[in-house]
């Protein structure tokens, strides 16, 4: 890895950078998605979608000789090519506005805010901030900045990584048994080829992890579900970070307290770490 591939003057040109994607909220994909979640598939144009849904559209598509070796479509084009090998979605802060509906055009504004070159205590870590904007019908439905990490290869000591203590005074507790279906489903819902999600071998052998991978969005959007069911009532903000990874075939455990107006929430490991916290507000 030379001083060149991760020159931080030049990877900071992509600041400013921005993208504009449409898609429609078709009614096949939105059945698709109510299925995944195990709720009523019927659906009918005007619908609202839960929030973050939107992650299932909008994804990205490019041809196979465009795609990386982890799966990813290859960076350099609306993201800056940081020369590390590993890449997570460490995290999302988000503000609901109006909900998007089935089976409606909608366009997806992205812009890169920042990059970053730090050093962590596994290495040196990139981190990409994005914000992006979606609309429908001419109106702002949701605003979401989210953090892009880029982290060194793997050794033996990262695939080991647990999380720190989850918090205490937990007052709503839901169990959740990953399953190689599940990440299958979930992958190609989003249209999603990284390859911790569905590739053993690249997951435990190149990437270091003890099994197939856990989606970073996915273990969110549960959360977020969870507490919309524990406050009855839609989400206005929602934000996450994720601690560390959670592994398929491990059972896991979504947590929440009160705290205030809003809700504390985290993903508890097998073990008891904290994979992933977030707060939901109302």
């Amino acid at each position: 890895m030379t001083a060149r591939t991760l020159d931080i003057d030049k990877l900071k040109t992509w600041v400013g950078n921005t993208q504009r994607v449409s898609d429609t909220i078709s009614l096949p994909q939105v059945r698709r998605i109510r299925d995944f979640y195990s709720l009523d598939p019927d659906v009918a144009e005007g619908d609202t979608l839960m929030e973050l849904w939107h992650w299932f559209f909008f994804n990205p598509s490019v041809p196979p000789e465009r795609i990386g070796t982890d799966g990813h479509p290859e960076l350099g084009d609306f993201l800056p090519p940081i020369a590390l090998p590993r890449r997570m979605w460490g995290g999302s802060r988000l503000t609901f506005h109006r909900p998007l509906v089935a089976g409606r055009d909608a366009e997806k504004t992205s812009r890169v805010v920042s990059v970053d070159i730090k050093q962590g205590s596994t290495g040196q870590l990139g981190i990409v901030r994005v914000a992006h904007d979606l609309i429908q019908d001419g109106q702002l439905c949701l605003s979401e900045e989210q953090d892009i990490v880029y982290r060194e290869a793997a050794s033996s000591s990262q695939s080991q990584a647990t999380g720190p203590a989850c918090p205490e005074g937990v007052e709503h507790r839901e169990s959740i048994a990953p399953n190689p279906v599940m990440l299958f489903r979930y992958s190609a819902l989003t249209y999603n080829a990284h390859r911790i999600h569905y590739d053993r071998d690249y997951a435990t052998r190149v990437e270091g992890y003890g099994g197939l991978v856990v989606h970073g969005p996915l273990t969110a959007s549960l959360l977020a579900q969870f507490a919309r069911r524990i406050a009855q009532k839609p989400l206005k903000t929602f934000s996450f970070k994720g601690v560390s990874p959670l592994i398929e075939g491990a059972p896991f455990t979504l947590e929440a307290k009160a705290d205030g107006g809003s809700l504390d929430l985290w993903a508890r490991q097998p073990g008891g770490g904290q994979a992933m916290k977030a707060v939901a507000g109302f």
